[in-house]
């Protein structure tokens, strides 16, 4: 496989954030490139994040992704130099616009205009890292500044941005220095590279000058039908109950109607439709599920789209601890 192997990890799998770090050296040995944690309402990733890099020698960190509007943009910045110098140069600060739910309901923020504070936030966090100097006039944040005690970095973390939509992904493009997108299949995907393309134009880049490394959630295990059923379990609740944004991303790469009928199974609450309304054929193209060579297989043929740089793979719900080592030896075989 050319593309590099990284593994998603999320945090409420674990009882104590050393956890983490165990799950990180268990990746290392296994030969991933990188490991990257989500933050949603649960732990604070820079705790386990710390953990993971100090038990690590080689393995890339990073997260995936941020809220813009649960930290001012300094302190983003502060965290995202923390975490450079904690990983030894070894850290990527992933920044994405976020959801309705995760900014009004956990961090009590009005949702307003999630791309242009994205953007300023990016330019921020940039200005403390190259100048020293967060100050800022932009058209959300003015900041008059005060210098960062540290100074400028020598060698600031390259900001990877998490997004779906094509004006997302152009200002990813145009932004950032990486691109992780969510459950997109392969032609899908294709298409959206052409957006994040095109951003990469506007800032005089290549699309080489970005890592792209979509994430896909995918189980590999001898008992493929049981592997099927809690891949398809999790791929429906995506599209049909975390906000519109997966399920209205899925619609327009071909399948509004599957899209449709798991919306219609979530209204009523009804999870187990929810899982009989995502076809075979649909969670083969969002997915990797299955026995461990069909999960080999599919992560290698996902990997060879060109642009792509890294393949994320995450777990799905319900997975034993048995289950998700499966799936990392699986995978690390390609490594």
């Amino acid at each position: 496989m050319n593309a590099e192997l990284d593994l998603l990890v999320r945090l409420g799998d674990y009882d104590r954030p050393q956890g983490v770090a165990e799950r990180a050296v268990q990746a290392e040995e296994l030969g991933f490139d990188r490991i990257t944690v989500g933050e949603t309402t649960g732990w604070n990733i820079v705790p386990p994040l710390t953990l993971a890099a100090d038990r690590t020698e080689e393995l890339g960190i990073s997260n995936d992704v941020i809220s813009p509007y649960g930290r001012t943009p300094s302190m983003l910045a502060q965290t995202a130099l923390t975490m450079q110098d904690a990983a030894d140069g070894r850290f990527r600060f992933g920044i994405g616009p976020s959801s309705p739910a995760i900014t009004e309901r956990w961090h009590g923020q009005e949702f307003d205009r999630p791309l242009r504070r994205t953007r300023e936030v990016i330019e921020i966090v940039r200005a403390v890292s190259d100048d020293g100097d967060p100050s800022y006039d932009g058209e959300i944040f003015e900041i008059s500044g005060l210098g960062y005690e540290r100074g400028p970095h020598e060698n600031p973390p390259p900001i990877d941005v998490g997004t779906l939509g094509p004006k997302a992904t152009e200002m990813a493009g145009r932004f950032g220095d990486g691109w992780a997108p969510q459950l997109f299949t392969k032609g899908g995907l294709r298409d959206r590279l052409e957006d994040l393309e095109r951003g990469a134009d506007l800032a005089d880049k290549d699309l080489s000058d970005l890592r792209v490394a979509p994430i896909v959630r995918g189980i590999a295990a001898e008992d493929r039908e049981e592997a099927r059923a809690k891949a398809r379990s999790t791929i429906a609740f995506m599209l049909g109950a975390y906000g519109p944004y997966y399920g209205n991303s899925v619609a327009e790469q071909g399948y509004s109607d599957v899209v449709e009928e798991i919306r219609a199974a979530w209204d009523d609450r009804n999870t187990d439709a929810m899982a009989d309304a995502l076809p075979d054929d649909v969670l083969d193209e969002l997915a990797p599920a299955g026995t461990p060579d069909e999960v080999r297989d599919w992560v290698e043929a996902y990997s060879e789209i060109e642009g792509v740089d890294a393949v994320r793979v995450g777990f799905v719900d319900g997975m034993t601890e048995d289950d998700k080592r499966t799936t990392m030896e699986a995978v690390a075989d390609l490594a």
